[in-house]
Order: C-alpha cells, then structure tokens, then sequence
C-alpha cells in the first residue's frame, strides 16, 4: 500500500483498513476504492465484536474523557469568540474496577463517522472494548504517578494506540490522550461530532495542542480539573500526577510532534517516535532522551529522519522490528488480523495491511519496549531490555 510523508493526510487507504476491521463481524461489501484488496466471503455467519489483548500490569485501568477549551487559541473555523476544543483521555491505574463498565474504543458518533467515512457505516457496537473502566478510582500508593502524554497520527484518534496507553496505566502510569481536531474522528459531550479536513493542521499545531495538556496535567496535578463542563472525576485523581516526571509518545504525524513539543518544552522529560516523518526538517538540538521506532520512516529511507538523529544530544535509541509497517505499531496489528481472519482473507492480503511481523509478536513489541523506555528515564529503573538485541525479541533489532 502507498505510504506518504505528508504533513496535512495519510492515505485515505489507512481509514478503509481500519474500517475493514470493524466491519469483520457482518461481511459488508468491500469498497471499489479497495478493490485492488478484493476478499474471500467471510467465514463467521453473525456478528463479532473485535478484542484488544488485555494490559499485563498488576493494576486495572481507569479511564476519564475530558472536554478542554484552550483559551489561548482562537478556533478559525468555529469563528469569532471561539477557542480551540479538544477531547481528551486520562487512562491510569485504578484502585478497583470489577463492577464498573469498560469504556468503547471510540465514542458512538465518532466511531459511526469513522466507518462512514471508510465506506462502512455498520453498527459501532461491533467495536472493540478496552482494558480501561469508566470513573474507577485511581490506585494511589503515597507517591504521584508519573503522566505520559500521547499524539496520534493524521486523520486518527486518540484511541488508535490503546494496546500502549492501556498498557503503561495497568504499570502504574498516567497517560493522557487527544484528539487533534480537524485532523480526527471526534465526539463531544453535546454530541457533535467533527471530522479530518475541515482546517489544515501540521505537527506544529499537533504539538501546540500537547503543550496545551501540559499545562492541564499541572492543573490536575494541583487539584484543580481543566473539564470545561465541571463534570465530577474519579476519586483520587486530583492531585496524583506528578508534573516533574513527564514524557511523552506519538505516532506518525504524532511522532514528529513529540520532537517538537520536546524542543519547546522542557516539561517533557523524554519523548518515543513510532515511526514519525519529521517532517519539516528539525534542526535544532535535544539533549533529553529520544527513542523511535522505526518501520517505514528510516533513517536510511527518509532523510529528515536522518538530520533529527543527528540533532539527539541526550540519551538515544533507534529500534526496528523485522517485517513491521507504518501501521505495524499500533492497535490495527490486532483488528486487521481478526478482521482478516473473520473475512477469510489470505495471509498476502492481511500482511499487504500490516506487514510481516506477526500480529502477537506485535503485541508484545507493543507493550514491552514503550514501558521499558520511560521506565528508563522517568522511574529510574534500569531493566536489560534497551541494552541491546533480546533473545526474547530476536525481531527486534537496533540501529546503529
């Protein structure tokens, strides 16, 4: 599939994929714009709801929306006396959560549009559900929890990498996600939902959005909720972020982000690049801890790629799984191919998707080297998996 460095789109084909899986469960046509992807009937005879791998941490996971209004930017589309809006996440350790409802991998509308827009306007109850418990109280120990900050690739959600924030909360972490809107499927709490394309946003307006939850998880962080809508939020939560042990992650456009929000910002402790463009080039110097991911967007493919590496003064890491994809690092490793399972389609046309690199393996790529990497540098807790190659990930190597 084509892959582009843009900074405005990815490929419209990256939303059909996704739309792809979602639908498994009731077999609806393929769309012509996919055709070249033609598959078999599907196999399953009702519908299917698709599944995240459940967190291997020892805490559950909480997860509270938040409705934000950054009053320092004025919204060009919304018009005069608007600010920029945005719908966020906090996903953290919960201290119970058995009796509580697991929150969807997108909201209703959202989700709807998002299938829509990739020609599958199927039932968004076939959606996946998360790890993650709705208003649980926040697991707390005595000591603040350290906060992780996620940006998601163009035309995305914030829900796309939920295997690694699910992940890095069930550990003891506080991640917060958001929508980039205009550049993303998202929902508000009156119900409107807003779609990719209506005002050109670059990595620079990715990252001034990140900087803006920074400055919301110091108000969280000092007992006070940034929610414009004064909802009540889980017990515990105010006041158990620790606002000097910041890092922060992203894909795609979201990685590029990440590097910059990191040059403007010295809150953000050390930052991860999953296979980020960076795009436009970025000269200036970093001295905190970098580490990407590389699938597609190399240092040997991409020269961008190559001038950032350069620039990396601190602590440094380079990592690349045998087989992996733009999209091999994220949640759609696992739906495409249950997606594909469900549909009856061969292993050429879910690897044309989603690489070679094994779904599973995927997903303990996933899930391993983010948390080891800001285990690193924001707990201080040195394990021997960054050191070098791992007998336990002979697929993952590291870049000189």
């Amino acid at each position: 599939m084509t892959v582009t460095a843009s900074n405005s789109q990815e490929p419209m084909t990256r939303r059909r994929m996704l739309g792809a899986a979602l639908t498994a469960g009731i077999g609806a046509a393929v769309p012509l714009g996919a055709a070249s992807h033609a598959w078999a009937a599907p196999t399953a005879s009702g519908p299917a709801r698709l599944t995240l791998p459940p967190p291997t941490g020892p805490h559950p996971v909480g997860t509270v929306p938040l409705h934000l209004v950054d009053t320092s930017r004025p919204d060009p589309v919304a018009g005069p006396g608007h600010y920029r809006e945005l719908m966020a996440g906090v996903w953290y350790p919960a201290r119970r959560a058995e009796d509580l409802p697991r929150a969807p991998w997108m909201a209703e509308g959202a989700l709807r549009a998002f299938l829509t827009d990739s020609d599958f306007p199927i039932d968004p109850a076939l959606g996946p559900l998360t790890a993650g418990h709705t208003g649980a109280p926040v697991h707390r120990t005595g000591h603040r929890l350290p906060v992780i900050v996620y940006s998601h690739g163009s035309g995305s959600h914030r829900g796309d990498h939920t295997i690694m924030v699910q992940e890095l909360a069930s550990h003891g972490y506080v991640v917060v996600t958001v929508d980039h809107t205009y550049d993303t499927f998202t929902e508000f709490p009156d119900g409107r939902v807003v779609t990719p394309g209506a005002h050109p946003m670059f990595p620079k307006d990715f990252a001034a959005d990140l900087r803006f939850l920074l400055d919301c998880v110091e108000m969280l962080a000092a007992g006070r909720s940034p929610d414009v809508d004064g909802k009540p939020l889980p017990q515990g939560l105010l006041g158990a972020l620790d606002p000097c042990r910041i890092g922060a992650f992203g894909w795609s456009k979201g990685g590029t982000a990440t590097a910059l929000t990191m040059l403007a910002d010295q809150r953000v402790r050390a930052g991860l690049g999953l296979d980020g463009p960076m795009q436009p080039t970025i000269t200036a110097d970093l001295d905190r801890p970098f580490m990407m991911m590389t699938a597609v967007f190399t240092r040997a493919a991409m020269p961008d790629v190559a001038e950032f590496w350069t620039h990396l003064r601190g602590w440094r890491l380079d990592i690349q799984a045998d087989g992996a994809i733009h999209q091999s690092y994220g949640d759609n490793a696992t739906l495409i191919a249950q997606a594909g399972r469900i549909l009856g389609m061969t292993d050429q046309q879910i690897q044309d998707w989603i690489g070679t690199l094994d779904p599973a393996r995927s997903v303990r790529i996933q899930q391993a080297y983010p948390l080891a990497f800001f285990d690193l540098h924001l707990r201080h807790r040195r394990g021997h998996l960054l050191d070098g190659p791992s007998a336990a990930f002979p697929e993952v190597k590291f870049l000189p």
